[in-house]
């Protein structure tokens, strides 16, 4: 039995850490292992992103999941394609060391580096709680974060679609609904959501880029494996 399945929730709720060591142990498979030309654009394992610098537990620029999730996300991207369209991805499991580096940086107030591209209409003290949690659901494996590309006839050139933010950004334009958005923008994200939604996937109403398996096969046990 997976060492995934021997953790048990927290008396408050909250999901216990499983205490698997490696992604095998833990049931998390490359996703390019079912898509293997699947477009990655992994954020945190390099300095593009809110943080600033490498986040830690991401030992390679890779796209894990839990076996059920990363067979769904395949199926979306082979049904887009037949639309000439293709994913891109940006996050996928998140180590819970990560978070935890999230939300240290999120206390460094001094830190301002990435304030005009990722939070320029915020205050850094306002990203603890609604923007930045110390519990991710990224962390139960089957959370993705991504976006939606269009192709040419031949397939060869693919261009991500207007959404009107670039992931992670702290602001009500990024959420999926928002009355900021154009209406190219709002159709754009739409054709991801309805593309998601096919194969099980719920959008996270503050991310457009945000979606989750429903059911989750773990809902009540994050992990703390590298991504390598």
């Amino acid at each position: 039995m997976l060492l995934a399945l021997t953790a048990l929730v927290h008396a408050d709720g909250t999901p216990a850490l499983s205490p698997a060591t490696t992604a095998q142990q833990a049931g998390l498979v490359d996703v390019r292992q079912l898509a293997p030309d699947i477009t990655e654009d992994i954020k945190y394992a390099g300095s593009d992103n809110f943080v600033g610098t490498p986040v830690d537990g991401y030992l390679a620029p890779k796209c894990l999941l839990l076996k059920p999730a990363a067979e769904a996300l395949a199926r979306v991207e082979r049904d887009l394609r037949a639309q000439h369209q293709r994913l891109k991805l940006f996050d996928c499991y998140r180590p819970a060391r990560a978070v935890k580096h999230f939300v240290r940086w999120a206390g460094d107030l001094a830190d301002q580096r990435t304030k005009a591209t990722h939070y320029p209409k915020l205050d850094k003290s306002a990203l603890l709680g609604d923007y930045i949690a110390p519990v991710s659901g990224h962390s139960r494996g089957a959370t993705v974060d991504l976006t939606l590309m269009q192709c040419d006839a031949a397939d060869t050139h693919c261009t991500p679609l207007d959404m009107g933010t670039d992931f992670d950004y702290f602001g009500t334009l990024a959420n999926t609904d928002s009355p900021e958005a154009s209406a190219t923008q709002h159709a754009n994200r739409q054709v991801l959501k309805r593309a998601m939604e096919r194969e099980g996937f719920r959008n996270y109403a503050m991310e457009w880029w945000h979606y989750t398996l429903n059911p989750e096969p773990t809902p009540d046990t994050i992990y703390d494996v590298p991504v390598q």
